[in-house]
């Protein structure tokens, strides 16, 4: 009986323990809660108030606590009220600021833009035309989708490298403009991949010039063009001389001979450039299936 009352006693203390930590823990968040509707209360009032220099003042302390969205909602309205003033920079600025902390990207971009714009001698030029690009770069979306704000992002900070040439925020600016590129280059290279995997499925192979293997050859090709020094130079390689391969396996009687020779010729180059490639078994193997039709 003994023993078992002391083999109790351990798990009674810990639901003790646990009680009073839940205690804790409910008039915790009973006291922040008190304190959120507080706030809650205090921002309406602040921002039904028709004193401009006292929401001012309470935009600058919201965005001096880290309540950025509640920053933003007052110097939405403010920064019209402002101009002219002494603080109309510094209200722009700051909703610019507050935008992209609170991670409504498009909306710095555009309002960071308007600040150089209206301000492009002024005190925080420099940075404002540094973080159009910046907003956009972080809110650039995966390879895969639609790139409309990579492309703004590159635009943006090559205007701000060609703008600022010395700008301690250049190599950053620098970096994060290659790494955009790069997106691009994924993009293309996700194009070409995608008309490869489909090869002859969605049209006549035999007849059709504009077959997936024809067009895989055209975006990668036209990526090299365009992005000669990416680092998915190879990976674009490997994908004509598959896709060059296939296509003339594919191909008619009239085509067949021209095509194979075309993609011998392709593997020849692609082992020129890249001798150690972990494609070079594929690429001999290649060549010697075409040397069986072109000898003939």
């Amino acid at each position: 009986m003994a023993k078992n009352v002391q083999k109790s006693l351990p798990f009674s203390r810990k639901c003790l323990i646990l009680q009073l930590e839940m205690r804790k823990s409910a008039l915790l968040w009973g006291f922040l809660a008190v304190l959120l509707s507080g706030c809650a209360g205090e921002f309406n009032k602040v921002y039904k108030s028709t004193d401009m220099d006292y929401r001012y003042e309470y935009a600058k302390q919201c965005f001096a606590m880290g309540r950025y969205s509640q920053a933003a909602t007052l110097l939405g309205d403010l920064v019209m009220m402002k101009k002219g003033s002494d603080e109309a920079q510094e209200s722009l600025y700051m909703l610019a600021m507050a935008e992209y902390m609170s991670r409504d990207y498009e909306s710095a971009s555009a309002t960071f833009k308007k600040y150089y714009q209206t301000y492009p001698k002024g005190l925080y030029a420099e940075q404002a035309m540094f973080y159009v690009g910046q907003s956009l770069y972080v809110g650039a979306p995966e390879p895969r989708l639609d790139q409309t704000p990579t492309i703004g992002a590159i635009n943006a900070y090559q205007q701000f490298l060609d703008l600022y040439p010395e700008s301690p925020l250049r190599e950053t600016a620098t970096e994060r403009l290659y790494a955009l590129q790069d997106k691009l280059v994924q993009k293309e290279l996700l194009s070409a991949q995608l008309y490869y995997n489909l090869g002859g499925y969605f049209g006549n192979i035999n007849s059709n010039s504009e077959s997936n293997y024809s067009s895989s050859i055209v975006v990668a090709q036209n990526a090299l063009k365009t992005y000669p020094y990416s680092k998915y130079r190879e990976d674009f390689a490997v994908l004509i001389m598959k896709s060059k391969y296939e296509l003339a396996a594919n191909s008619s009687e009239a085509h067949r001979l021209e095509r194979y020779r075309d993609a011998e010729d392709e593997c020849y180059g692609f082992l020129n450039e890249y001798p150690d490639s972990k494609e070079r078994p594929l690429a001999e193997k290649y060549i010697q299936k075409c040397k069986k039709i072109t000898k003939d």
